[in-house]
């Protein structure tokens, strides 16, 4: 289901987050079950239903990256999950990170701790920084290369972010 058709607002990397919130509170008024308990089993059903993707379609948009995730499903860009590939490149540059993380899983150093943190902090901006053109573009603005550089933003942010926990869950 496309959430941004279930909120009425334009397909968009950027929502506007005031319109967003209207959108779902009146459509958690309109569906809340509550409402519906003098009604027939299908229409409670129905408002059950559609009381549950509004509060999915809300948690999803009102968040960049599960925003993005959702893009990218509905337009076929992600394959299916463990099917993605990372850029070459990128595994490349994260392979001294890496080192390090392993270093610190046998000897745990704090000033080690900050630097490694630091430096994924630094590649997350920079990461995002180069979709910065294209967050603001609407629906069939974007391009192939659009998609793919979202794509590849995605996944790497997903690693970094995957990287952040296992670090965090090494200090003491």
């Amino acid at each position: 289901m496309n959430y941004f058709d279930f909120f009425e607002i334009p397909f968009s990397l950027s929502v506007d987050e005031r319109l967003l919130k209207e959108k779902f509170y009146a459509n958690s008024k309109k569906f809340h079950p509550d409402f519906f308990t003098l009604d027939n089993q299908a229409n409670q059903d129905e408002a059950l239903e559609k009381s549950t993707i509004n509060n999915k379609a809300f948690n999803t948009l009102k968040d960049f990256e599960s925003r993005l995730h959702h893009i990218l499903t509905i337009k076929n860009v992600l394959e299916a999950e463990g099917k993605n590939k990372l850029p070459q490149e990128f595994l490349l540059e994260m392979m001294d990170i890496n080192e390090a993380v392993m270093e610190l899983q046998f000897d745990f150093d704090m000033m080690q701790f900050d630097t490694i943190n630091l430096q994924i902090d630094q590649l997350k901006a920079s990461l995002k920084e180069s979709i910065h053109e294209i967050i603001p573009k609407i629906g069939q603005e974007l391009t192939a290369e659009d998609y793919t550089a979202l794509k590849n933003y995605y996944l790497k942010s997903k690693y970094l972010s995957r990287l952040t926990e296992n670090i965090n869950k090494l200090k003491p």
